[in-house]
């Protein structure tokens, strides 16, 4: 007689298969993972180890991503470069990178580029939030003649080039006599970023239900107020996006403020650390220490809003 019972073989294989898929699925991303993890912090640890090292470290071959010897001299070249003489064409022969001695003619403008770079982001994210969130809850919540033109007209401007916005940026500030000042970045800062500020806010707030700024008027409040008392509480997320976004760009930006600064007096810290790569002997290891007090208010700025991002998106409306 024969035996007509099912085997368990092709359950047992297909079982196996999927688990082998879904280790294999796991290795892939996880690899995945490690490479653009390895790609995107490459760079900054090199720089940061680099930072600790003598010239004659950083151009030795093979690489040492370890100091043999850390030295924190070129962190105290840039805190002690006012104190140095500067370096001219007669004395730079006495200057030798691989010593560890050179010191760019421009490094005591460091400091000074620094405070205004932070100058400027604070003063641009606080008039693009003075700014922005009245425009974007406007946009958002209040139904006038030509808000659809507004929005797209706001989202062409940031389709055209910084490049093609140069020359026009150059004849209002010099119109205004404001060049080589910190007013004139602030102003064309704003030019850049208010737009794609009012462009999230905007988004963000149509996401709120329109029942909350009916219940707040109805209760007596204004439109300032219902902004102020209830929209501004939920909309936590997309400020800190807007802080971080307006912050970063104004600290790293480079093409207007090398068109609008001459001097030391308003030049900010990428003019400076630009400078640094055209002396007349480049020193590797200051500029990697310059660019690690480069990062440093940034990451500083993320580390303190990374909480309010993670909390603020589960925030929710209207509760049931």
């Amino acid at each position: 007689m024969s035996d007509n019972r099912t085997s368990p073989a092709p359950t047992i294989d297909y079982r196996r298969r999927r688990t082998l898929s879904k280790v294999a699925q796991n290795a892939v991303i996880l690899l995945g993972a490690l490479v653009l993890a390895i790609y995107v912090l490459a760079p900054v640890t090199w720089l940061v180890s680099s930072s600790f090292q003598t010239e004659a470290e950083i151009v030795s071959v093979p690489p040492h991503w370890i100091p043999d010897d850390p030295t924190i001299q070129n962190f105290e070249a840039i805190f002690g470069a006012t104190e140095k003489a500067p370096v001219t064409y007669e004395t730079r022969s006495g200057q030798d990178p691989a010593s560890g001695g050179f010191i760019p003619s421009t490094a005591g403008n460091l400091l000074p580029a620094m405070w205004n770079s932070f100058l400027v982001a604070t003063l641009v994210v606080i008039l693009n939030l003075l700014v922005g969130v009245p425009a974007a809850y406007a946009l958002a919540k209040i139904r006038f003649y030509g808000r659809d033109a507004s929005i797209y007209f706001i989202l062409i401007t940031r389709v055209i080039p910084d490049i093609a916005l140069v020359v026009p940026f150059f004849l209002v500030i010099r119109n205004l006599g404001m060049l080589d000042s910190i007013g004139s970045l602030v102003l064309t800062y704003l030019a850049v970023t208010v737009p794609f500020s009012v462009f999230i806010l905007v988004g963000y707030f149509e996401g709120l239900p329109d029942e909350l700024d009916k219940a707040a008027r109805v209760d007596g409040c204004s439109r300032f107020q219902a902004l102020v008392r209830v929209f501004l509480p939920l909309s936590l997320p997309s400020l800190v996006a807007v802080v971080l976004f307006t912050f970063l760009t104004s600290w790293n930006e480079f093409l207007l403020a090398l068109m609008f600064t001459q001097t030391e007096a308003s030049q900010t810290l990428p003019i400076i650390l630009a400078a640094f790569t055209s002396d007349f002997t480049i020193s590797f290891s200051f500029i990697n220490a310059a660019g690690v007090l480069a990062i440093i208010p940034p990451v500083i700025v993320a580390v303190i809003f990374e909480r309010y991002i993670v909390s603020g998106l589960t925030a929710g409306a209207v509760k049931g």
